[in-house]
């Protein structure tokens, strides 16, 4: 466990997003135990032990669902016949043919990065920002560095806004807010000379309309847009990026079956386990 501890710590410093996988409960005869902990990062490797080869399958796979949406989920393991378990929110029931017998429930946490902020401007607005972006559990950037930032706020009024917002484009960012007039805005945008691709990514004015006035509603109102785009419209934080696992369908139980340096294979078929496995090597 402390090693498992130590290497999220790691990952997170690292801004790799990861899973941590916690046994929480597990009947005789798994081989897992109540404790056991792994992290499954986003290519899909699990480093840790959180059972046997089929049980391993099926939480690399439900892992890598909790990172796509950020939920946290508690997965149950039941081998072949086993008693039912409802499924509800929050909680996956899977069933493993392969399963030598005994039930396993794992919690799945994934770890996201938290998102960047790059902020431009020594500003009131900009000081309001830096305040709450903070409390939002953002991750403020002021050093003039762009890359890796999720958002990018301009709130220079007037001053280095060209720049900023160039910088930002350049450097790949998603969402770009310029605090400025309708009008003002408009102008700068126009002056930068923007292929309309480039200008989709720039928003101003900048912030929902709630008829804010004092820096730190204003800070407020581009906040909500910032968030929103995260989490409404699809906006994802920076991360080390990762190639996710190809996957295949188990032909005899029908699991889905991650296919990676581990997997077991026959016949350009792949398998949860040598129990399906070996079936199809005796059927074909």
């Amino acid at each position: 466990m402390t090693d498992i501890a130590e290497r999220a710590r790691a990952l997170t410093q690292q801004r790799r997003p990861f899973v941590h996988a916690t046994v929480v409960r597990a009947q005789q005869p798994t081989s897992a135990r109540a404790g056991d902990a792994a992290v499954v990062l986003d290519d899909g490797s699990i480093e840790g032990f959180v059972g046997g080869h089929c049980a391993e399958n099926s939480v690399r796979t439900a892992a890598l669902d909790t990172l796509r949406d950020g939920r946290t989920l508690l997965l149950r393991v039941l081998p072949d016949g086993g008693a039912e378990f409802p499924e509800t929110p929050g909680a996956l029931v899977v069933v493993n043919p392969c399963h030598s017998g005994g039930a396993i429930e794992i919690f799945l946490r994934p770890v996201l990065p938290r998102p960047v902020l790059r902020l431009a401007g020594e500003t009131p607005i900009g000081e309001a920002l830096a305040t709450l972006a903070a409390f939002l559990d953002f991750e403020v950037s002021r050093d003039g560095a762009c890359a890796g930032a999720t958002a990018a706020v301009v709130a220079g009024l007037g001053r280095g806004e060209e720049d900023a917002i160039r910088a930002a484009l350049d450097a790949g960012v998603g969402f770009i807010a310029l605090v400025a007039s309708r009008t003002r805005g408009a102008a700068v945008l126009d002056a930068l000379g923007l292929t309309p691709g480039e200008r989709s990514r720039v928003h101003t004015p900048a912030g929902i309309d709630i008829g804010a006035r004092t820096p730190q509603e204003i800070a407020l109102s581009i906040m909500a847009e910032v968030v929103r785009a995260i989490r409404v419209d699809g906006l994802a934080p920076s991360a080390a990026a990762a190639t996710p696992p190809a996957a295949a369908t188990d032909p005899i139980c029908g699991m889905t079956v991650l296919i990676g340096p581990d997997a077991i294979s026959a016949d350009g078929n792949y398998f949860c386990g040598t129990g399906c496995r070996d079936a199809f090597l005796a059927r074909a």
